[in-house]
């Protein structure tokens, strides 16, 4: 072939051992970080927070770069559709909202967000998360998982919530009109952790915005990609999510992408 391609055996031997450019290098290591870290978020996160780490790790390289990069090494953050109840026609009574969409915070323990949601299981049916998020460090700080959706199983989040952060006196809790909120028994867990209790309009989501999201963010992230055998699996898979990823390496655009944990860890730092 060299001989019929008037072409040096030379030339086509070092064509062979092809020196790798400086460019080409880059966009290898590049590439191979971003699969990394687009892994050990199991999939779940997306250009913006893989390149905020990308930086965080000291390295110079554009959001537009990353794009690109993701884009022809078929990496994507997984996106389901989340589960969406029916809304209810039941009657309720309106009662005062004092957060009024003022999600703003200066310090932990000041507003917290509470609600249900429903997670499906093989042999158990629905089961059911009530959630306590602290809107400053946006960790959830409190929650609990039951078969029923009850009125003890919303006290019960609390409880942990009040235990786990020893808040001082005065905490504005919100949540919607859900009739485990306005019972009698949780308007008396309210009344002994010294709280006032704001709540939602009828059939407006975006009075606790926050707590939605996370409950979106948990579908998306991780309940909607596996089917729980029952309860018990379900139960330990969501204590991995929250603990394991959600409150302590799930980094968030809302705080200066840092963790929930590093947030509350902040403000406890300012604090003293």
């Amino acid at each position: 072939m060299c001989e019929t391609l008037d072409m040096p055996k030379s030339t086509y031997y070092q064509s062979l051992h092809k020196t790798e450019s400086n460019r080409d290098r880059e966009r290898r290591e590049f590439t191979e970080k971003i699969i990394q870290i687009h892994e050990d978020s199991k999939k779940r996160y997306g250009a913006p927070k893989i390149h905020e780490i990308l930086v965080k790790q000291g390295h110079k390289i554009s959001i537009n770069r990353v794009q690109r990069l993701m884009k022809k090494a078929g990496i994507q953050s997984i996106i389901v559709k989340k589960f969406r109840s029916t809304p209810s026609k039941e009657k309720v009574e309106e009662r005062e909202n004092i957060l009024k969409r003022d999600f703003t915070t200066t310090a932990i323990n000041q507003k917290w967000v509470g609600d249900i949601t429903y997670i499906h299981t093989l042999r158990d049916g629905w089961c059911y998360l009530a959630s306590v998020l602290d809107l400053h460090s946006r960790k959830v700080i409190g929650y609990s998982f039951g078969r029923s959706m009850t009125t003890e199983l919303v006290e019960k989040a609390l409880e942990n919530a009040y235990v786990t952060q020893k808040p001082n006196d005065g905490v504005i809790f919100h949540s919607d009109l859900g009739s485990q909120y306005t019972s009698d028994a949780f308007a008396e867990k309210i009344q002994d952790y010294k709280m006032t209790h704001s709540f939602s309009h009828k059939g407006s989501p975006y009075d606790n915005a926050c707590i939605e999201s996370f409950h979106a963010i948990l579908k998306k992230e991780e309940v909607n990609h596996v089917q729980y055998l029952d309860f018990n699996a379900a139960r330990v898979e969501l204590f991995k999510y929250i603990e394991g990823w959600y409150n302590r390496k799930r980094i968030h655009g809302s705080i200066n992408y840092l963790t929930p944990q590093e947030m509350e860890d902040l403000a406890l730092h300012q604090a003293a």
